[in-house]
């Protein structure tokens, strides 16, 4: 019922689990029987989601078994990256991923191991897994404090970006792995990949799904190529595709140039597969390297030949070689093939099916392909058979259709600019008829113009004017920066501390003397109220003399006083503080000048 209606196939699928999660369903909704249960899918449609997460095993987690993390990060991923070439970029495929925990793990792995520049020229880590809901959320890249305990604290703070009670893995090194729906028992594999990491995913599948699952998994590694597998599981029958590294922490190394089992040599040889000569051996592989998928049938109906394409397209297994092929589902889907090859086996003539659209799962994009049936023969007018390939066409449908789409556009525009070519040839009209008026215009302009002029010669006049008064101003304005700049030299090279403040006491000059003192850069003091710094210095004792200063122009002369203070060490010192009022030329004060120096015991 799920494969028919929701398009997920679990036939691949250990029966134990499936009964016993289908069972925990039943007891929560209180059902008694598998039909009860079946009546109850149909009437509420969210249950369906709530038996798929059930059957889904959905447990994972950051760095999960850490022994065999290490042994990944110390063995294997030093091989892997000795052997690559450092310009070519790093495939790896996380099959089973769940939430991502596991694909961001090996992302820190990599980063770590190559360097976060390395790592986004060459890393791409694809992330697949059949959950739609769990790949949406690995997508956000978001976890609570709980999911990233397991991280050590160095990598957490290198690696995520803390939002709150979140943790997002960082964006720039998020864009580095893709998230996909792939079904490992149906769906082709990613290719070329370089480490496959497929961590307690087998060990829901029965040992048939199992082999074809490893299958996918040698084809989708290169060479050399690498399988990490969880804890539960083990490749004791598959040991002339792949050797161990670590046993323990379930390491695996791919074998080369394994024979695939199920591809038999060419329908027209004749006796049992025994060991083929070179040049069947050689046709053989061009066939399994070809571009498309293809399929031969006997002339008893039976199917004779499936390159490896075919074999991962159609999920076809070994023991299919043989079978009357219409028996199997290819037979019929994505198109209806039996009818077609009994014509071609016929009639001698080839037949073509355009655009064959494949709805391969619920949900997914479908597959577009243009089918061939020849047929075969070994010497001319000596039929052996009908062969069948699959051309997947999807990507030039969609450049078909988006061409068509942009035809379509075309033309709507054409007819746009057709609209548009009267309307501007009635605006013609009206621009000649604006253009009259804009000549009659022009000579009122021409006239103004020359009054402009005039007005121009008078404004230039004045203009000279203000330019010899700027001159002079400026002139003063370097005099006055000068004096000012001698006078903060004094002040600099006084030995004593030295601060000059304007009429509301804020510090224009702070020399080198009073950074000795009290510690505090010029930089720090400039532009402060003297009041607010935070020094030794009892401010609030001279401040009412020096406001009197300022305010009392006639009787506002110099002061001295007496003062004990803390300097920057943090030592008691009696200080003299004299106050000099600093007058502009009619003689007005524009701020004070304050000497702090210390006293001696002559000093009194």
């Amino acid at each position: 019922m799920l494969k028919e209606t929701r398009g997920f196939d679990f036939t691949g699928y250990k029966p134990t689990t499936l009964t016993r999660r289908i069972k925990r369903r039943m007891d929560a909704l209180g059902l008694a029987g598998v039909e009860e249960y079946r009546d109850f899918l149909e009437l509420e449609g969210e249950e369906f989601a709530r038996l798929f997460d059930s059957l889904l095993i959905n447990v994972t987690g950051f760095f999960r078994d850490p022994a065999a993390w290490q042994a990944l990060r110390e063995t294997v991923v030093p091989e892997m990256l000795a052997a690559k070439d450092p310009a070519r970029p790093i495939r790896v495929w996380s099959a089973g991923c769940a939430t991502g925990e596991e694909a961001y793990t090996l992302a820190i792995v990599l980063a770590e191991a190559l360097g976060t520049a390395d790592f986004r020229e060459r890393v791409k880590i694809y992330a697949t897994d059949l959950d739609e809901d769990a790949l949406q959320q690995a997508r956000t890249g978001s976890y609570t404090e709980r999911q990233v305990a397991e991280v050590p604290e160095d990598l957490r703070e290198s690696y995520f970006e803390r939002s709150g009670q979140r943790y997002a893995f960082r964006r720039d090194l998020r864009r580095q792995v893709i998230f996909g729906r792939n079904d490992l028992t149906h769906d082709a594999p990613i290719s070329r990949v370089d480490l496959l990491v497929a961590r307690n995913t087998l060990m829901y599948f029965n040992a048939e799904t199992q082999t074809g699952v490893i299958r996918r998994f040698h084809f989708a590694l290169g060479d050399p190529g690498y399988l990490f597998l969880g804890k539960a599981e083990m490749l004791l029958n598959h040991g002339d595709r792949f050797e161990p590294i670590d046993l323990r922490k379930r390491l695996f190394r791919k074998i080369s140039n394994v024979e695939v089992p199920g591809l038999p040599s060419k329908v027209w040889d004749d006796g049992a597969r025994t060991a083929a000569p070179p040049s069947v051996r050689l046709e053989q592989a061009a066939l399994d390297a070809g571009p498309v998928a293809q399929l031969a049938v006997d002339l008893a109906g039976n199917l004779a030949v499936a390159n490896t394409r075919a074999e991962l397209l159609f999920n076809l297994r070994p023991r299919d070689i043989g079978r009357p092929f219409q028996d199997l589902e290819v037979s019929y889907r994505p198109a209806e093939l039996r009818s077609v090859i009994e014509q071609v086996g016929k009639e001698g003539r080839p037949a073509d099916l355009q655009d064959v659209v494949w709805h391969r799962s619920a949900g997914a994009e479908p597959s577009v392909f243009h089918v061939q049936v020849v047929p075969l023969f070994r010497r001319p007018g000596e039929a052996v058979g009908v062969g069948i390939s699959f051309s997947d066409v999807t990507h030039y449908r969609r450049l078909r259709d988006e061409l068509e789409h942009s035809n379509q556009e075309l033309e709507r525009a054409y007819e746009e600019l057709q609209s548009l070519n009267e309307e501007l040839e009635t605006t013609n009209e009206e621009l000649q008829s604006t253009n009259e008026e804009l000549e009659t215009t022009n000579e009122e302009l021409q006239s103004t113009n020359e009054e402009l002029e005039t007005m121009n010669e008078e404004l230039q006049s004045t203009n000279d004017e203000l330019q010899e008064i700027n001159d002079a101003l400026r002139i003063r304005g370097e005099e006055l920066d000068s004096a000012n700049s001698f006078l903060g030299s004094v002040l600099r090279s006084l030995g004593a501390a030295a601060v000059v403040v304007d009429e509301e006491l804020r510090v224009k000059v702070w020399n080198s003397g009073a950074e000795e003192l009290w510690g505090m850069r010029a930089e720090e003091a400039q532009g402060r109220d003297l009041e607010t710094l935070d020094i030794g210095l009892p401010v609030r004792e001279i401040v009412p003399s020096l406001r009197r200063m300022l305010a009392d122009p006639e009787r506002g002369g110099a002061a001295q006083t007496a003062v004990d203070a803390v300097n920057r060490r943090g030592r008691t010192i009696r200080l003299r503080v004299e106050s000099v009022p600093l007058r502009d030329e009619p003689g007005r004060p524009r701020g004070v000048i304050i000497i702090m120096d210390h006293l001696t015991s002559e000093d009194g």
